[in-house]
């Protein structure tokens, strides 16, 4: 995967943007992810396709398959509903079409990608229609869940703690989330903690992983991983994944 930068006016709205590399003859691993994105990707055939992928509560697994061209934009939490104009609860562990939210708008965006051959052009056209899809422009402003997304992202503190620290309830923080994130605030932190094993797996050893995503014990780190993951940590670091199924997306 190749990182880029998102332009200016977007990066309120958009945390990153890669260049996906498949590899047929690797399984195509979808991590658990808090982030909804937009991709675009190019088919064989010459045409493309853009599609919304909702936040994943859980792992899957897929068969390889090469695309010659492959782009993700990962939106922020907080920012499907401004950027894509829908709730990012109606998209979790979706992956739709994003003619399905934008309608004809979409269709005719993936024509102009399709009559362009750099990748730099293509990046910026999806961009700029992101741009142009936001109201007035203006720049995210919830506080909260700013600062409740900051705390699990980096404490993983649990909600009945974090609730009162924002002077809130416990009820108000799972709607927030729900609604905006898509996910639960307990599931958003589970599926932190675990990309943070899975970000630093190799480069210490399980115990120390384990109290570093903020686990009780390293068995509370594996059962979780497990959960979310299909595998053990272990397993998944030596290359031992569940078995594949068929992507329909």
């Amino acid at each position: 995967m190749d990182a880029m930068m998102p332009m200016p006016a977007l990066r309120p709205w958009i945390a990153d943007v890669l260049l996906l590399r498949p590899d047929s003859a690797l399984p195509l691993v979808h991590l658990p992810d808090a982030a909804t994105a937009l991709v675009y990707r190019r088919l064989g055939t010459g045409g493309g396709e853009l599609r919304v992928v909702g936040p994943r509560s859980r792992a899957s697994y897929h068969p390889g398959k090469e695309l010659p061209l492959c782009i993700r934009l990962r939106l922020r939490p907080g920012a499907t509903r401004a950027v894509l104009g829908v709730p990012a609860s109606e998209l979790r562990d979706e992956a739709v079409p994003l003619t399905d939210v934008w309608g004809a708008r979409a269709g005719r965006l993936e024509n102009r990608l399709d009559e362009l051959t750099d990748l730099g052009p293509i990046l910026r056209s999806v961009e700029a229609a992101l741009f142009e899809s936001l109201p007035n422009a203006t720049v995210p402003s919830d506080r909260l869940l700013r600062e409740a997304v900051a705390s699990l992202s980096t404490t993983y503190g649990r909600v009945g703690a974090l609730a009162p620290r924002l002077s809130v309830s416990e009820r108000h923080l799972r709607t927030l989330f729900t609604d905006q994130v898509g996910l639960s605030p307990k599931r958003f932190a589970r599926i932190q903690r675990v990309r943070r094993v899975l970000a630093g797996a190799g480069s210490a050893g399980w115990a120390r992983l384990a109290s570093d995503a903020g686990y009780y014990d390293q068995s509370h780190m594996t059962a979780d991983f497990h959960h979310l993951m299909g595998a053990s940590p272990a397993a998944f670091h030596a290359g031992r994944l569940p078995a594949t199924t068929p992507c329909a997306a």
